[in-house]
This record gives C-alpha cells, sequence and structure tokens, in this order.
C-alpha cells in the first residue's frame, strides 16, 4: 500500500493513510468488530511509526524537506494519528444527519480521507448502502470518501452486501472474483 501511494503521491501522510486503509480491510475481512477497529488502527501506527521501508521507498524522503528518513515516515503516521484521534473521539456520538466532513475533514487529504470514509462505514456498519449513500453525500472528495466507506462495507460484509444488479456491472468482474479467490486461498 505504501509503495503504490508513493508512485502516485509520495507525501508521506499519503503513506500511512494508505497503509491504514489496507490494514482496516485486512482485519475487516477477518472478522474484526468494526466497534473496536480505530483503537486497533490507532496502535498499528503506533508500532509502525518508526518503520520507513527503504526497500519499497528507496531515497523517497530525501525529496521532502524531511531531514531524516525516521523524521519523513512520523510525520505522516502522526498525521494519521492526529486523525484517528479525532475519529475517536467521535465515531460514538457523531449524528448520521450531519456531514461527516465536520467531524473529521472533507477528505481532500489523505489522512481525512481516511478518517471520514471509515467514520461514514462506522455510522451504519451493517447497512453498506447507506454508509455508502452517506459518503457519496457529503461536502467533500465525496467519490473518494464513497470508495473507501465501500471498501471497508465490503471487507466487513463481503461481496454479497452489495445488490445483485451492481455487481453484475463491475467491469471485469469475473477476472477480479478469481483473482479474489486466488488472494484468499
Amino acid at each position: 500500500a505504501q509503495l503504490q501511494a508513493a508512485l502516485t503521491h509520495g507525501h508521506p501522510t499519503a503513506l500511512a493513510a494508505s497503509d491504514l486503509t489496507a490494514h482496516a480491510v485486512r482485519l475487516l475481512a477477518q472478522g474484526v468488530d468494526p466497534a473496536g477497529l480505530v483503537g486497533r488502527l490507532r496502535s498499528y501506527a503506533y508500532e509502525n511509526r518508526d518503520r520507513y521501508h527503504e526497500r519499497w521507498l528507496g531515497d523517497l524522503w530525501t525529496r521532502s524537506q524531511d531531514p531524516s528518513a525516521l523524521h519523513f515516515v512520523r510525520r505522516g503516521w502522526d498525521e494519521c494519528l492526529a486523525v484517528l484521534e479525532r475519529l475517536d473521539a467521535v465515531q460514538r456520538t457523531a449524528d448520521p444527519e450531519l456531514d461527516p466532513c465536520a467531524y473529521t475533514g472533507d477528505g481532500w487529504i489523505a489522512e481525512e480521507a481516511l478518517a471520514t470514509g471509515l467514520l461514514c462505514f462506522l455510522l451504519f456498519p451493517g447497512d453498506p448502502l447507506t454508509a455508502l449513500r452517506r459518503a457519496a453525500c457529503t461536502r467533500g472528495d465525496s467519490d473518494s470518501l464513497a470508495a473507501l466507506a465501500g471498501a471497508f462495507a465490503g471487507a466487513h460484509l463481503g461481496a454479497d452486501a452489495w445488490p445483485a444488479a451492481w455487481a453484475e456491472r463491475v467491469e471485469y468482474r469475473e477476472e477480479l472474483m478469481a483473482f479474489g479467490a486466488l488472494w484468499d486461498a
């Protein structure tokens, strides 16, 4: 996830947010209770805060104004930790009728997209269509927020959570399902 983010963004927060997104999807697919997800993500961020993946990232950190690779990677994790703390503080009290962007940001930057997409999912963990709709109807980067909320809901509830008519229209559906089956094996 960090390598992919490095190829397109290169910002340390994009790397950490991508890593956290992939980890959240993995945890949800493994059956982790959504109620404890934010705490697990915060723990993961603390565990990885001092890890720069030089094998994948090479000298990416030198293209920033950071004095070291460690400073570079910590900056990304710290920004994600700050938004996860904000999310943790509001996830149980957020009003689903209010725009989630008011709680965790509009999603135009990586850490806000992660937190707001996750909030949309956490507001409706058993109702993927409502979570997706909530994310799509925001003032922020609604397509990215909906993609994230949908990824979290799909990982948590499985492919059958989505209407069959939607699933049938997914481009390269058969190839994706075959790849998913191989990945799960």
